[in-house]
């Protein structure tokens, strides 16, 4: 995470939001054949683990079990110019915002997956409506557990929750703004809304 306390998140509960928004880590662990990297949609548990789902033939799947992992999730980023500061003495600057959850990992049994999945596009299908939501229900009987076969489930244990918001805190109320500008310009109003919303909250 960046080392600036300015851009340090604490806020487990909004970060936990954020990682359940993102639904999606690039899962990190090391195996007998070095650092490996895996991708997977994520849901949040009540109690604030990840469980997410991974191929049988993934490369770190075979590892994970009793493993410790770092899931990192990504969220607007974008270059910062130095001409938007209106300044010739800026440099120029990377704006994000991240989370990385780290803990230990343990595999799921198949109720635990079935639960997962069923979860997991819950969530998703949410974000589709107004539609009927897509359940395991529409699948030709059989099929749903026949798939089952090819993927296995985890839970990542978060033990530490670390997150950053680099959204020009060091920067003048002006400054945000002007930046905030420039990233509407290139389309990315994402990132300049959350610029302006961490302008506004009390210092």
């Amino acid at each position: 995470m960046h080392p600036s306390p300015a851009f340090h998140w604490s806020d487990r509960d909004a970060m936990l939001g954020f990682v359940a928004d993102a639904a999606f880590a690039h899962l990190f662990a090391m195996t007998p054949n070095g650092p490996r990297v895996a991708h997977a949609p994520v849901v949040v548990t009540p109690v604030g683990n990840l469980r997410f789902h991974l191929a049988r033939s993934n490369a770190l799947g075979r590892y994970l079990d009793g493993a410790a992992a770092v899931a990192s999730f990504a969220g607007p980023h974008a270059y910062v110019s130095p001409d938007w500061y209106g300044s010739a003495d800026q440099v120029p600057t990377w704006n994000y915002v991240t989370v990385e959850a780290e803990g230990p990992v343990r595999r799921l049994d198949e109720d635990d997956l079935v639960a997962l999945l069923d979860d997991l596009s819950a969530a998703q299908e949410a974000k589709l409506l107004p539609k009927t939501p897509w359940t395991r229900a529409k699948m030709t009987a059989g099929r749903f557990e026949a798939m089952l076969a090819a993927i296995h489930a985890f839970e990542l244990t978060v033990e530490t929750l670390r997150g950053t918001r680099k959204l020009g805190q060091n920067k003048r109320a002006d400054e945000i703004e002007d930046a905030a500008a420039g990233l509407d310009g290139i389309g990315r109003g994402d990132l300049a809304a959350l610029m302006r919303r961490q302008a506004a909250e009390p210092a």
